[in-house]
């Protein structure tokens, strides 16, 4: 990646590191469903009223707001909901690294070179140190929706690659418009009459999803992947989990091992070894 391009990856990383302390705090005030629901309704409108049509094809669209939407959100969501902790949330949902690769590969004939193969397999060696030091602590249920999730996101990632939008910013804003119907249609069936009596702290937990992760994320995001293949922007959000479980030590007081830190390490090693090219040889000086 270009230094400016990495620059995006890595910030993004950031942002959504921190997003799952935030959605925490949400969910605490909000149900899952709903709460999704609220979070693309919030990144829809009124920016729907100031963007034009998403210069992709309606079918594409509906594709991403399935999958990278209302799928990998609302998995994501009552995931949570039902017990799984924020640190641990964002550890397992970066196996959509592995799903994108495999639906990159299988469905758009992206290929793997040896130098992303073993920055990879650096990578997912500290999240394995990461895993084995959290703990499957969360119940079963609630990590299999984590682990859909992660498939949801893995999908919308290769849909979204195939959609190449120009505008990445307006292609979100509609993927948010169409996911919000049926996430509200599902809380309304599942949860009952939404209940919108929520502290500031709950609408402020949906102001950071809404337009700094969502929007602001998700633009970045696809803005990458219009220039990169999604086996090669996907690792980087191998970073996620650092930012996640660094964010919750520094908000909520979690402490850090030294495993993780080693871990952390091996993440950040992996993913830059993986994303950058080797350097051509210089040619030899001719006579």
């Amino acid at each position: 990646m270009r230094p400016g391009h990495l620059a995006l990856a890595i910030g993004l990383a950031a942002v959504w590191g921190v997003n799952f302390v935030v959605m925490q705090v949400g969910l605490e005030h909000f149900p899952p469903l709903l709460y999704a629901s609220l979070r693309f309704t919030l990144a829809a409108f009124p920016a729907l009223l100031l963007v034009g049509r998403p210069e992709v094809p309606w079918r594409w669209v509906v594709a991403v707001a399935a999958t990278l939407g209302a799928g990998q959100f609302g998995l994501l969501l009552v995931g949570m909901r039902a017990g799984m902790p924020a640190g641990l949330t964002s550890l397992v949902l970066q196996m959509q690294v592995l799903f994108t690769i495999l639906f990159a590969v299988t469905l758009l004939g992206e290929r793997l070179t040896a130098r992303r193969v073993a920055g990879l397999a650096v990578a997912f060696g500290g999240l394995a140190l990461v895993a084995f030091d959290f703990g499957l602590s969360g119940p079963v249920g609630a990590f299999a929706l984590c682990v859909a999730a992660a498939a949801a996101w893995g999908l919308g990632n290769v849909a979204q690659r195939k959609a190449a939008p120009p505008d990445a910013l307006r292609f979100m804003v509609w993927v948010s418009a169409l996911s919000a119907p049926p996430l509200l249609l599902l809380s309304l069936l599942v949860e009952g009459a939404p209940d919108l009596a929520a502290p500031v702290e709950g609408w402020l937990s949906l102001a950071y999803v809404a337009f700094i992760s969502t929007l602001g994320g998700f633009g970045v995001w696809g803005y990458l992947l219009r220039h990169y293949d999604a086996s090669t922007v996907a690792p980087y959000t191998l970073l996620v989990p650092v930012f996640g479980m660094s964010s919750a030590a520094l908000l909520t007081g979690e402490a850090i091992s030294w495993l993780q830190v080693l871990a952390a390490a091996l993440i950040v090693t992996g993913v830059l070894y993986a994303g950058t090219r080797a350097r051509s040889p210089r040619p030899a000086p001719t006579h």
